[in-house]
């Protein structure tokens, strides 16, 4: 049996926790569709860990926020226990009809949680396993141990790529009756209508106005490999002396990064502006953007670049390939190969026509459209409450 949630004017009481609040996609997403849930039909409630550079969107979205100090990305056993404690509390104060998980830790301690609490629907969106081929085998078997432990409390799953569905599948986690594909939404209108002012933004960056220009736009972590970017600016260098390199993002690999590229000799090359918030403005002022993830979900920033039309050569991760043909409207290359990334960088940068013909192939966005995305977790959401038995709420149910 599940707690009984508390009234809610006929609106479904819909928590969404992740870990936390840093620039990338699943925290944006999250943020957007907390934001934009039909407050006629949802009451929605953001739970997070404290200390991210998102956390005053957070407080502007107009929705009841409620901060975890406890909850860390890094494993730490009594940080772990005392969050999982708190949030077991919180929903048991709250008394969600819907808890939404985002992220590993968060995935975990936060549908055990409310388990723990008896929360009737519980939804986790796989953004990217937080097992992946870089572990150690131990760590890598831990992480699927704790993801097979805590999917029988998971009411429904969501998945951003097929990759993602079939690794899940294949290792048990879940069945084609619990498990849906929504993308990770982007803004299309605002990639697709930017305004392209290579001029001003080489200005403001010191990048020569006519130097071919590479980029790309990531956390500065181990899963983007960052210093892979480094290795592959080297190269391209060699072959082509007068392009630039613009490394749009900031995070733990920084101090290597910049020690990488004092090494590679690329101090006036490659330009590290830190995190940018024109993202579609820098996508219109690249000549080509190289994507170097060691692993992902599906990295929004690929379906950004293809909006913005900005041609892509990409590391054949998981999601990628659901949105990129190799050779039709992207390149594709196995992760850690920078050899193979720099060798299509200096094809397409010494070949203007080659990166017309990638953008001739046409892109409709379908299915990547962020207010899509939201209505899709909506009735998601519904039709899990109902399944549930869930009583009442005939105003938020109407039309669903």
């Amino acid at each position: 049996m599940f707690a009984k949630p508390r009234p809610a004017a006929d609106r479904l009481r819909v928590a969404h926790l992740i870990t936390r609040l840093e620039l990338g996609g699943a925290q944006g997403n999250t943020l957007h569709t907390v934001g934009h849930l039909d407050r006629d039909r949802f009451e929605p409630l953001l739970v997070c860990g404290a200390g991210g550079m998102l956390d005053c969107e957070a407080g502007e979205l107009g929705v009841e926020v409620e901060f975890v100090p406890q909850l860390v990305r890094e494993v730490d056993p009594p940080r772990d226990l005392a969050a999982l404690l708190q949030l077991t509390r919180l929903w048991r104060r709250a008394r969600p009809h819907v808890v939404h998980t985002h992220s590993s830790k968060a995935g975990v301690l936060g549908r055990i949680a409310a388990h723990l609490a008896g929360v009737p629907v519980v939804v986790h969106t796989v953004h990217g396993f937080g097992f992946h081929p870089q572990q150690t085998p131990t760590a890598r078997a831990l992480f699927q141990t704790l993801e097979r432990v805590v999917a029988p409390l998971t009411t429904h799953f969501i998945v951003v790529s097929t990759a993602n569905r079939e690794q899940g599948e294949a290792l048990g986690l879940f069945r084609d009756d619990n498990v849906s594909l929504v993308r990770s939404g982007i803004e299309l209108k605002r990639f697709r209508e930017a305004r392209r002012d290579r001029e001003g933004m080489a200005r403001e960056l010191g990048i020569p106005p006519e130097a071919p220009l590479v980029g790309m736009v990531a956390c500065l972590k181990p899963q983007k490999a960052p210093l892979d970017f480094v290795e592959v600016a080297r190269r391209v260098a060699l072959r082509i002396p007068a392009a630039h390199f613009l490394l749009v993002g900031d995070g733990e690999l920084r101090a290597q990064v910049e020690a990488a590229r004092r090494a590679a000799g690329l101090e006036t090359r490659l330009h590290l502006p830190g995190w940018r918030r024109d993202v579609e403005r820098l996508l219109k002022g690249f000549d080509l953007m190289v994507h170097t993830a060691r692993w992902e979900g599906l990295p929004r920033v690929l379906p950004e670049a293809l909006a913005a039309g900005c041609p892509v050569v990409a590391t054949a991760v998981d999601g990628a390939a659901d949105l990129l043909r190799d050779g039709e409207n992207g390149r594709l290359v196995a992760a850690g190969d920078v050899a193979g990334l720099a060798a299509a960088a200096v094809a397409l940068l010494a070949d203007p026509d080659a990166r017309k013909r990638l953008l001739r192939t046409a892109w409709s966005g379908e299915g990547f459209d962020i207010d899509q995305m939201v209505r899709e977790q909506e009735r998601l959401y519904l039709r899990l409450w109902r399944a549930a038995g869930g009583a009442g709420g005939e105003t938020c149910l109407a039309g669903a």
